[in-house]
């Protein structure tokens, strides 16, 4: 398999997509493909601006981009597909619209199958066995936890190591252990904004400068720094 899953899509006063382009231009490769754009995360603004913007950033790249919600028949878009990009937004929103469509069996065929997967925020966490770590407020019934299972542990992205001054709730890390302490055979990779996660056939390493947060039910959390072996959380 081929994934890179990216935590946040935006760095604060850069353009949209502006850090991780670099890497996924790389992942990508130089020849052109027809990529296909999942966009179901989105709420707050239409399928078709999600589409056109993203577009704009794949274009540069040489990359043809089309969303799914343009298809008439998404089976035969996926399989026409050079590989797969899912945006993020609203993990719940994703979930049930993959999940009303039927998506997930065939694109996680297809991944496996070796087309590149890229997803951000959303779109990583949906790479994960399931939804359960995203920081995304339960706004729809996603019809079942279950995702896509491209990697064993799963992901929390966004990860933050202190609550905003002056908000008394939990901090990430509490939520993140009361998960373990619920299903304490998951791993779960706190994936600082910044991040990503790269997957070439066996191989997982990290890209960028912050280190990741590991959380394993029994164990002190430890963190992981570009260069670190990664292999032990695909359990190999």
């Amino acid at each position: 398999m081929r994934l890179l899953l990216i935590s946040n899509s935006t760095m604060p006063g850069e353009p949209y997509l502006s850090y991780p382009m670099p890497e996924i231009a790389k992942f990508l490769g130089n020849e052109p493909l027809k990529i296909l754009f999942v966009p179901y995360a989105a709420v707050t603004f239409s399928f078709d601006t999600y589409e056109e913007k993203v577009q704009e950033r794949f274009h540069a790249l040489n990359h043809s981009l089309v969303s799914i919600h343009k298809s008439d028949d998404p089976e035969a878009a996926i399989l026409a597909a050079d590989a797969i990009v899912i945006g993020g937004g609203n993990t719940w929103q994703l979930v049930r619209k993959m999940n009303d469509l039927g998506l997930f069996p065939l694109i996680r065929q297809r991944v496996m199958a070796g087309i590149p997967f890229v997803g951000w925020s959303a779109g990583s966490n949906v790479a994960c066995p399931t939804l359960r770590t995203t920081n995304d407020m339960p706004i729809i019934d996603p019809k079942g936890f279950d995702c896509l299972g491209l990697v064993p542990f799963q992901i929390n992205p966004h990860y933050l190591d202190k609550n905003p001054e002056g908000h008394g709730g939990e901090t990430r890390e509490q939520r993140i252990e009361e998960f373990i302490e619920i299903n304490p055979e998951v791993m779960v990779v706190g994936l600082r904004e910044g991040t990503m996660l790269k997957l070439e056939g066996s191989q997982l390493s990290l890209i960028g400068s912050r280190p990741l947060r590991i959380f394993k039910k029994g164990e002190v959390p430890s963190e992981r720094s570009a260069g670190d072996d990664l292999c032990y959380l695909l359990n190999c």
